[in-house]
């Protein structure tokens, strides 16, 4: 086995990383007393080898799915938080190649995915769904880039790390070469839901999720802006998008259903619920709507907790929690609402009250932008955390 880590000898220079190659005598063990990052870790490839670097201050970057919803919010995302990239590669199908995207005042023209795209890149944003992700992101890391997934193809993988910044970010230390990023209702729900976890342990939440067409596509805009025209204008109502009409309507049905009578979308809260807060305890019932919305998700919640907790201590614990806005004057008619958050970074929790079916209950709303927080923005986070971090490590 070869284990390559930050050291003053050996080295060679790879892109933008500097890789120290030691060897070392089998069998090998990870040192647990350390710091992830100080510390190797092991894939299953018994003849892998594990890359610890320090990442370039200015990082090629790639966007995969840069035509997308999510991939333009990621373009966007990149130039308003000044991330410092080196170089933005824009790639989608083939379909998309040659479209030009605006990043920081220059045209970028988009090229087409393949599997040798990723050579010389050091950081690469995948949102282009799972089946894209299953095929092109090991390549990816392979390749020496670190891989920040949107899908939910490794999620619940045990050696891909599952990571909301503000909750886990310490995680990023054990990824090798491919770190996910959470469901959208997922994160934003979460952003309300630890900070109140870490202060009275939460056993489980009953929760009813409230989201926007915008997280199926662009083409589910699409079908809403044309349903509500056509209603208005009493012309027959046409649906590809959904089973469903959308427009001035409600669906119980996001993703499909399991055998157990859930969706694949209601399991992800409790599943990935669990990896992101370290609690593999953690319980939660929930049903997802789909609401003619256009952006922005928005949770309603009541969560039991192990110790008793008051209205006026959980408002004084969300209101120190980072990423997130306590909006709560229903006396003023103040809560927070999708059409508010569309566009912000943060998170916003109001409707706090004791919960009257529960002991050690509290109910709650959070609404948050599921492109943005669920998605682009965390994703880019991520990044600049493994840059905070000066962290890479790649299975080979």
């Amino acid at each position: 086995m070869v284990v390559v880590s930050r050291c003053a000898r050996n080295c060679r220079q790879r892109g933008s990383f500097r890789f120290c190659v030691t060897p070392i005598a089998e069998p090998f063990a990870p040192f647990s007393g350390l710091r992830c990052a100080s510390r190797p870790r092991l894939t299953s490839d018994p003849a892998a080898r594990i890359i610890f670097a320090c990442m370039n201050h200015k990082p090629h970057v790639a966007v995969v799915g840069a035509t997308g919803a999510v991939g333009l919010e990621m373009i966007k995302t990149l130039e308003k938080r000044n991330f410092p990239a080196s170089r933005l590669t824009l790639l989608a199908s083939a379909r998309s190649s040659g479209k030009r995207l605006k990043f920081q005042g220059e045209e970028i023209t988009v090229q087409e995915l393949t599997r040798d795209c990723f050579a010389g890149v050091d950081i690469a944003l995948f949102s282009a769904g799972s089946s894209i992700s299953k095929e092109f992101a090991p390549l990816a890391a392979r390749e020496g880039c670190v891989v920040i997934d949107n899908s939910s193809a490794f999620r619940m993988d045990e050696s891909v790390p599952l990571v909301i910044p503000e909750i886990n970010a310490a995680d990023v230390e054990w990824h090798q070469g491919i770190i996910a990023n959470p469901n959208c209702t997922t994160a934003i729900t979460l952003m309300a839901l630890y900070p109140l976890h870490a202060a009275f342990g939460c056993r489980r939440i009953f929760a009813s999720s409230y989201q926007a067409v915008s997280g199926t596509g662009a083409k589910a805009i699409a079908e809403l802006e044309r349903q509500v025209d056509q209603v208005v204008h009493g012309r027959p109502v046409t649906h590809e998008v959904y089973p469903h009409q959308i427009a001035f309507n409600v669906l119980p049905h996001v993703d499909s259903f399991l055998a157990s009578g859930y969706t694949k979308e209601e399991m992800k809260m409790e599943n990935e619920g669990r990896k992101i807060m370290h609690h593999p305890a953690f319980r939660a019932s929930v049903t997802c709507v789909r609401v003619p919305v256009y952006r922005a998700h928005s949770v309603a919640v009541s969560a039991e907790f192990d110790k008793p907790v008051t209205v006026e201590a959980a408002r004084e614990v969300l209101e120190q929690a980072p990423g997130l806005q306590v909006i709560d004057e229903p006396s003023r008619n103040r809560y927070p609402l999708p059409l508010s958050m569309a566009g912000q970074y943060d998170c916003a929790v109001g409707r706090l009250r004791r919960d009257s079916a529960m002991d050690n209950g509290l109910a709650f709303w959070v609404s948050g932008d599921q492109l943005l927080k669920g998605a682009a923005l965390n994703a880019v986070q991520i990044g600049e955390e493994l840059l905070g971090r000066k962290l890479e490590s790649v299975g080979a």
